[in-house]
């Protein structure tokens, strides 16, 4: 079987990833917009700290059972069925995994709502009287909305797999604004308990909506589903066994996350907040780049067909030519985090009792951050690869290394570190993200290794990230001119004069040096049709 040329799979990766980014920025869009409406009608009250932790156990849930989990372990079955044109097949296992999905999360909306009271000294233990009456209310109106979310990543599985992705990272808008819509209409007519109780059933609204917009797109692609329990199917058995360990995997990093956010907690009055500001930020390159290319390759690297030296020869072509398109994104964002962090933080929270001080707080964990950003991306690339070959074990073990040094380590540069060397407790914070740098690093490199070994040595494209990480200096340290030169204190205006042309040096560098993604980006602007 002859592979497609590397032209044509480039490019079709590279449109997939495109709508797949362009789904999530407007989906962070619409979530910038709510958190305005929220924090414009709810500042810091008591009825906003319940809200913000209700919502912290179905998003546990969601993650764990969710978008991450099921693509991981449904997308690679689904996707080869579809390759080898086996639709019967094909409907079968989706009808089965949505039945089971519907009985598992239905299990959990049931019993989360009627143990709230139990947990929650464990989600809020601060939490007393009408507070915490509050947030019970809310926690249980919030749980079928989670039912409908974990449904809404199984379509999202059915429509990466047909390489319909725009849609399915698009669709959380939709919740987005029922929230929105909820709190404007509300927001001057009740009180601010009443509000939020407004808001969360509007959650609920939002996340049904959200399922539903995709339901008639997957069944026009799946037009032989089949809904019921198959438990014998030998497709639902791999697709189940490989649920496990990712979701096992999926665990341990939200573990790690709150970990974090623990150990920020030791620290002085900000440190929780402000690594939360930071991690808004950091975020984005993780999701717009290297959650993009990896989500677009997954489904395409599962429908590689051919003998296993055929199939091993597809893949590493595959993560060869992805590491250069994550690294032409990733690279200049992490030196921006790096050399301009206090401009990025400031354009977006300088404003009110949020100072030109704190940006620079923020500046700190964004180079920590930094660290570990392209690590991060990359290494999601490794997993996609990995999950494609239908091996999920794996990455949970590098998982499991990184969450151990993660948690280690965070310790030591958050806390010790800082007294040592004699400087304020609070930049222990920035310990914290540059801790987790060093060890997504470790995991990139035992992710690469053991892929290495397993389908023979991928390119590594070291001259390509040679030339993006010196374009990007070059770039920083003109943008660092401009600064010294005017000055500039307003932060949206910092913003405009000094990372526009960061940006278009870096662009303007990497097509002299004869990058191919620049020159198509470059192309794509100038003849945008």
């Amino acid at each position: 079987m002859t592979a497609p040329s590397k032209r044509s799979t480039t490019g079709e990766v590279g449109r997939s990833a495109f709508l797949v980014a362009a789904g999530i920025f407007l989906s962070r869009v619409s979530g910038l917009v709510r958190d305005r409406a929220f924090s414009h009608f709810l500042g810091l009250s008591d009825a906003a700290d319940a809200f913000r932790a209700a919502l912290k156990i179905p998003n546990f849930l969601q993650n764990l059972f969710g978008e991450g989990v099921l693509s991981a372990s449904f997308i690679p079955v689904f996707a080869r069925l579809l390759a080898e044109e086996k639709d019967e097949d094909a409907g079968r296992v989706a009808g089965a995994i949505f039945s089971i999905l519907a009985l598992v999360t239905s299990v959990i909306v049931v019993f989360g709502i009627l143990v709230t009271p139990i947990i929650m000294p464990i989600l809020a233990p601060g939490f007393t009287g009408e507070k915490r009456e509050l947030t019970i209310q809310l926690i249980r109106i919030l749980f079928p909305g989670v039912g409908m979310l974990v449904l809404s990543a199984w379509c999202l599985g059915i429509l990466n797999s047909h390489r319909r992705f725009f849609l399915s990272y698009v669709s959380p808008v939709i919740w987005n604004i029922a929230i929105i819509v909820a709190l404007l209409f509300y927001g001057s007519r009740v009180d601010l308990s009443s509000l939020v109780v407004h808001a969360a059933w509007a959650s609920v609204a939002g996340s049904g909506l959200q399922f539903l917009v995709q339901l008639p797109v997957v069944f026009k692609l799946v037009p032989k589903l089949r809904v019921a329990f198959q438990f014998a199917n030998t497709n639902v058995r791999i697709v189940l066994s490989n649920f496990i360990p990712v979701f096992v995997s999926r665990g341990v990093v939200q573990v790690s996350a709150y970990v974090d956010t623990t150990l920020a907690s030791l620290l002085p009055t900000g440190a929780v907040s402000s690594l939360s500001y930071a991690q808004t930020l950091y975020l984005l390159p993780v999701s717009l780049f290297g959650m993009s290319v990896s989500v677009a390759e997954l489904p395409a690297m599962s429908s590689a067909l051919g003998s296993q030296d055929e199939i091993a020869a597809i893949i590493r072509q595959r993560i060869s030519s992805s590491i250069r398109r994550i690294g032409f994104f990733v690279i200049p964002s992490a030196i921006a985090f790096l050399a301009l962090g206090d401009i990025v933080a400031g354009a977006i929270y300088e404003t009110g009792r949020f100072l030109h001080s704190d940006s620079v707080f923020v500046w700190g964990i964004l180079a920590g951050s930094a660290v570990g950003l392209v690590a991060q991306t990359t290494g999601r690339l490794y997993s996609s690869a990995y999950y494609a070959l239908r091996d999920t074990r794996t990455p949970l073990r590098f998982a499991l290394v990184r969450v151990v040094l993660t948690t280690g380590l965070g310790y030591l540069f958050a806390i010790p570190l800082p007294k040592l060397l004699g400087v304020d407790a609070n930049w222990g914070v920035a310990g914290l993200t540059a801790s987790a740098g060093m060890a997504a690093w470790v995991e990139f490199l035992l992710l690469r290794r053991g892929m290495n070994r397993r389908i023979g040595t991928v390119p590594f494209p070291s001259l390509v990230l040679g030339k993006l990480w010196l374009s990007a200096m070059v770039g920083a340290a003109c943008a660092w001119g401009i600064r010294l030169a005017l000055h500039p204190h307003q932060p949206q205006i910092a913003a405009l004069v000094i990372l526009i042309p960061y940006g278009l040096v870096y662009l303007g560098m990497t097509s002299v040096l004869g990058i191919d993604e620049a020159k198509g980006l470059l192309k794509r602007i100038k003849f945008p049709s």
